[in-house]
């Protein structure tokens, strides 16, 4: 158990909430139009569960924000956990989405819209992980 004890807590959850402000900024008024119109979503109409949609991301940001904690190493600072982040966010996570998104045959627009969130999402969880020990 003694490497979750180096974790901190607060430090997870306010990584979470970044993803989820920046959530609502990229899949708002930075990308909504873009994001609706490659994802074929009209984006005028909110989910038939919008508590529960909201719910699971911010739990699922939980999750990421913890498993970034374990992964980033003890000595990071702030700068150094962006870097990470990125590095995750790119060559894990959007990748992974590219892989996906290529074979359901989805618009390149989509995948840089995700995929840049990811990237954007991971060095945010890396500035605050590193800075707040």
């Amino acid at each position: 158990m003694p490497v979750f004890s180096a974790i901190n807590p607060w430090a997870v959850l306010v990584a979470a909430a970044s993803a989820f402000m920046l959530g609502g900024l990229w899949y708002g008024p930075l990308f909504l139009k873009a994001w609706g119109r490659a994802a074929g979503i009209d984006v005028t109409q909110s989910p038939k569960h919008p508590g529960r949609t909201f719910g699971t991301a911010f739990v699922l940001s939980l999750v990421a924000a913890f498993a970034m904690a374990l992964a980033l190493p003890k000595d990071v600072n702030a700068l150094h956990g962006a870097g990470l982040g990125a590095l995750i966010g790119l060559l894990f996570v959007a990748t992974s989405f590219g892989i996906n998104y290529t074979f359901a045959r989805k618009p390149l627009t989509l995948w840089l819209i995700d995929g840049g969130y990811h990237v954007v999402q991971f060095l945010l969880y890396g500035a605050i992980l590193g800075a707040w020990h």
